[in-house]
């Protein structure tokens, strides 16, 4: 058999469109889960974990959001690409569940540094874990392989960035702190995709003279799912009545 060769990539086809937006999905998707866990912390025992669930979803959903986007702009020089709906709903699953288990330690211990360390552990962890499996579901007639320094950079991107964000979340009070999460959280989803995409290369015995980027058909109905789901968390914040209370509320409760 021939030997395999490393193919081109290019993880820009339309510029900085997707990057950019992707980017911002991330930062939504931050905001909405930061805002129901500070949210979560004013609350007693029983609808905490209502809030902390809520939390996950959306900020899951931000992350799977920001991956897929930023995937619309991934090409390989010959390599016809698709994915595999089942793997890129279960990553959307480990999303959800990992960050919702960083929320809800931060959520159960409230504000104290041990709590803030271990939840941005588990929450940068849950980042990479759905960056990782989501990778698995690309299907192509090529084999994929990773730098080692590279992955592990991208883990510890997600997860000092994670730390920082959750810090800023629930340690400091005010809108520049919550907008400083969202985006610290942001930096962490976009930083830790691309340099695992910067650890990836593609190695193929063949090349195609098919479309080298994923059908757009295939990746707009894995977003409808997660972009569902942070509109529902958005529009419940949104109309939840006590939302201009929970800094003041939260503030008593510690």
């Amino acid at each position: 058999m021939a030997r395999a060769v490393e193919v081109t990539v290019d993880h820009f086809s339309y510029g900085t469109i997707t990057p950019v937006l992707g980017y911002l999905m991330a930062v939504l998707g931050a905001a909405l889960g930061l805002r129901c866990t500070v949210r979560a912390l004013s609350e007693g025992h029983g609808r905490r974990k209502g809030w902390l669930v809520l939390g996950a979803l959306a900020l899951g959903s931000g992350i799977f959001t920001m991956h897929f986007i930023a995937m619309m702009g991934f090409t390989t020089g010959g390599v016809h690409l698709d994915y595999d709906l089942v793997r890129a709903f279960a990553s959307l699953a480990i999303a959800v569940v990992v960050v919702g288990a960083g929320l809800l330690l931060v959520g159960t211990a409230r504000r104290t540094g041990p709590a803030v360390l271990g939840g941005g552990l588990i929450t940068g962890a849950g980042i990479a874990a759905m960056h990782y499996v989501g990778m698995t579901g690309l299907v192509m007639t090529a084999e994929v392989r990773y730098a080692p320094a590279y992955v592990a950079a991208s883990v510890v991107i997600a997860v000092v960035a994670a730390m920082l964000a959750l810090w800023c979340a629930v340690a400091v009070r005010g809108l520049k702190a919550a907008v400083g999460a969202s985006v610290l959280l942001g930096i962490a989803v976009s930083g830790m995709h691309y340099t695992g995409m910067a650890a990836m290369s593609v190695h193929a015995h063949a090349l195609s003279a098919l479309d080298t980027r994923a059908p757009i058909e295939t990746l707009m109905p894995i977003l409808v799912v997660p972009l569902l789901l942070m509109l529902f968390t958005g529009l419940f914040v949104g109309l939840d009545p006590m939302a201009s209370r929970v800094p003041e509320r939260a503030g008593q409760r510690n």
